[in-house]
């Protein structure tokens, strides 16, 4: 009795990307779809098969580079990341903890003005003025940043 021959794959020889398998079946779906109730022709096969052959022989690039975040240096007056005011992003964040210092007893930076009712008016007031000591930090994508003093803003 003989043996049953056993052929050996190795996994390293053959690399199969499933995603781009996947891909590629979806975009042949979608082409013969769009053409309607008609089949493809040979020629729009042809061109077919010939666009997905271009595909898989695409290089795939996979690097990943490191990035160290670095500090861009602020220059008196001078931002280099984003508007040059407030967004009112930045204003609703630093008028609402600052808020919510004054509500927790932390004392004024300014006199209290005559229409302030609660905490938040005082909170206005002083952004106004620009007498907060906050630093806003606006952040690339890449990780880069800026710190900048309330002062620098118009």
């Amino acid at each position: 009795m003989e043996a049953p021959e056993v052929e050996e794959v190795f996994d390293g020889d053959v690399e199969v990307n499933t995603g781009l398998n996947k891909a590629l079946d979806t975009y042949r779906k979608l082409i013969e779809k769009n053409e309607g109730l008609e089949p493809l022709t040979e020629k729009q096969q042809e061109a077919l098969e010939k666009r997905i052959k271009e595909i898989e022989s695409r290089e795939v690039v996979e690097t990943i580079t490191e990035h160290e975040p670095i500090e861009i240096a602020c220059e008196k007056g001078k931002i280099t990341i984003g508007p040059p005011t407030l967004t009112r992003f930045e204003k609703a964040r630093i008028m609402g903890a600052r808020a919510l210092q004054l509500s927790l007893g932390a004392p004024p930076f300014i006199p209290i003005p005559k229409t302030a009712r609660i905490s938040l008016d005082i909170a206005m007031e002083e952004l106004e003025q620009r007498v907060i000591p906050i630093t806003i930090r606006r952040v690339l994508p890449n990780g880069d940043f800026q710190n900048i003093p309330i002062e620098y803003f118009d």
